[in-house]
């Protein structure tokens, strides 16, 4: 799964393997073998480099085929408007990836004040 997630990415950023391979610093040889199948446990070292030059997250990378499914869901019109306008003023997704990752800190915080 997570070789035919990097190949779609890959495909929508319009690279070839070796482009890919040059851009993350990674083997275009095993970046092929991930993708068609033939390796399936990268690194984690292997699935940061490669995740930032795809401007994705090494958790979408890992997740489960049922989560990304979710992903399909419509947005309601207030998220399109919010998501326009976000992109409008400059948010970025590496931003919005941030944000996130903020977030789930502050979560994390609360939960280990109640601890």
């Amino acid at each position: 799964m997570i070789g035919k997630r990097i190949k779609r990415l890959r495909q929508q950023k319009g690279y070839s393997i070796t482009e890919l391979g040059r851009l993350a610093d990674v083997s275009k040889s095993y970046l092929s073998q991930l993708e068609r199948g033939l390796q399936t446990n990268p690194s984690l070292q292997f699935l940061v480099k490669v995740s930032k030059p795809l401007d994705t997250s090494i958790d979408f990378l890992l997740q489960e085929s049922k989560v990304h499914k979710c992903v399909d869901i419509e947005l309601d019109e207030e998220w399109k408007i919010l998501i326009r306008q976000a992109i409008k003023d400059g948010l970025k997704k590496e931003d919005f990836h941030e944000y996130r990752n903020y977030i789930k800190f502050k979560e994390w915080m609360k939960d280990q004040e109640k601890s």
